[in-house]
């Protein structure tokens, strides 16, 4: 009786595990992210977001409901809106993305909100981000630390020509 018991015991976790592993795979599987990034944060400052493209390849709507990284104490979900002639921000509940449709996270717009960050960031730094969906599973993303005031390398206007021709 024992014996049968253990394996019952086994049978029944096996099972659990092959549940839970089906339900993390998901709306997940169906999500794809496109050009990941964070925007490096002015020295002083503890705050800073994460940009991407959310691409949704399944036939039904995926929400975006949480997101966390282990650089942040706090990660929010945020939107910029026009209230009065004045931008302002404000947590969100969740993103969506509509079904074969994609959604932009991007400045003055929806974007992962990363708060009172542990350390300074560093350009090319990599941060995890997870987001979770609303069905409970989980999208691993790696941003890139980007500085969006670093100048774009100055074209050479004579690049290609002999010098000495001229």
């Amino acid at each position: 009786m024992t014996q049968f018991l253990r394996a019952a015991r086994t049978i029944s976790a096996s099972l659990a595990l092959m549940t839970s592993a089906c339900a993390f795979a998901g709306a997940a599987d169906k999500l794809s992210v496109a050009d990941p990034y964070v925007r490096l944060n002015p020295p002083g400052t503890r705050v800073t977001a994460a940009y991407m493209v959310l691409k949704n390849a399944g036939d039904k709507d995926i929400k975006v409901t949480k997101a966390a990284n282990p650089a942040s104490k706090l990660t929010e979900l945020h939107n910029h809106f026009n209230e009065g002639g004045v931008m302002k921000m404000r947590q969100v509940p969740a993103i969506e993305v509509k079904a074969k449709g994609e959604t932009a996270l991007q400045p003055s717009g929806l974007h992962v909100m990363m708060i009172d960050l542990k350390e300074a960031l560093k350009e090319g730094q990599i941060v995890p981000i997870t987001l979770t969906l609303d069905d409970g599973s989980e999208k691993k993303v790696d941003a890139v630390v980007k500085n969006p005031t670093a100048a774009a390398p100055a074209k050479n206007e004579h690049a290609g020509h002999d010098m000495n021709k001229h």
